[in-house]
């Protein structure tokens, strides 16, 4: 049972969990309602199957997905064992009924009717909004996840490629049941954004830079660091590929404004020195925040 994520009941994590579960879904069926499914847009998944079908024979989205999903969960828990929990039945059952519902409320028409382009980006930010909510609060969103998790078990190919894989056919079923060249094109596009967005939600948007400076003022630049900056780092001691020749080497993160203030410093003490500048999608720890409230987010 070590894949479960639990929660104890009417607990504050507990209302917050489920609370993002609440407001993930409403806003990732938003997504499909307004802008992807009156499109025919395919988000792969059981989303995408599900609108194909919706297009074909006038079947109910969400219902469509949830018929689905609710097998796919029960055969990945026979097959992968308890890695699917309360909370990622709840998400697409929640997920399932704001569909419908709003399709219900507000029809089949959508918001932007002339602009498929815009539609398909802004359907991909909010599905990956609502889906990063979902993941937040530490649930699954099931469907071609599970199709995935599945394969790899008695294949060893990585989940990541193989869930490409298995979108990349459902948008091509797309293809084949509206024989348009389009609707893959801009399907591609609101997956694409809708993966861009889920990182962006879990792991935030971030201005650090890791740096590594490799200088023979790596006394003086190491103080500018310490004492002005008010930031640590690491001392690498190695030699250079060429002539082996002893080198060392700094290694730090800091924000933007600090990279400029630093930067501008080594260029006074020595302009020879090499830097290598990363962008830093996340950091943890001491001067950053902390893994206590990245674990509690």
């Amino acid at each position: 049972m070590a894949f479960l994520q639990r929660e104890k009941l009417f607990s504050g994590k507990w209302f917050k969990a489920y609370s993002l579960i609440l407001i993930g879904s409403f806003i990732m069926a938003a997504g499909f309602v307004l802008f992807i499914t009156p499109h025919k847009i395919i988000p792969g998944g059981v989303y995408g199957i599900a609108i194909v079908l919706h297009h074909m024979f006038d079947l109910p989205v969400g219902l469509t997905a949830l018929c689905f999903d609710i097998p796919l969960t029960i055969i990945g828990v026979r097959v992968l064992g308890p890695r699917f929990g309360v909370k990622t039945v709840v998400g697409f059952v929640l997920t399932a009924f704001w569909v419908d519902s709003l399709t219900y409320l507000y029809g089949d028409v959508p918001l932007i009717p002339d602009d498929v382009l815009l539609s398909s980006l802004f359907g991909g930010v909010m599905t990956g909004l609502g889906l990063g909510l979902i993941f937040k609060s530490k649930a699954t969103s099931g469907g071609s996840d599970i199709v995935a998790m599945i394969i790899s078990k008695y294949t060893r190919l990585p989940i990541g490629q193989l869930l490409m894989v298995v979108d990349s056919f459902i948008v091509l079923i797309g293809l084949v049941a509206f024989r348009d060249w389009q609707i893959p094109l801009y399907s591609l596009i609101t997956i694409y954004v809708t993966g861009r967005v889920v990182d962006l939600v879990l792991q935030g948007i971030s201005y650090d830079k890791t740096l590594f400076i490799i200088s023979e003022k790596h006394q003086e630049i190491r103080d500018k660091i310490i004492n002005d900056l008010n930031r640590g780092g690491t001392l690498f001691h190695g030699s250079g590929m060429y002539n082996y020749e002893e080198k060392s080497i700094i290694y730090t993160v800091l924000n933007r404004r600090e990279l400029a203030i630093l930067q501008d410093f080594i260029h006074q003490v020595d302009p020879n020195a090499f830097l290598v500048v990363i962008n830093a999608n996340e950091i943890l720890g001491e001067g950053f925040r902390s893994l206590k409230d990245k674990i509690e987010d």
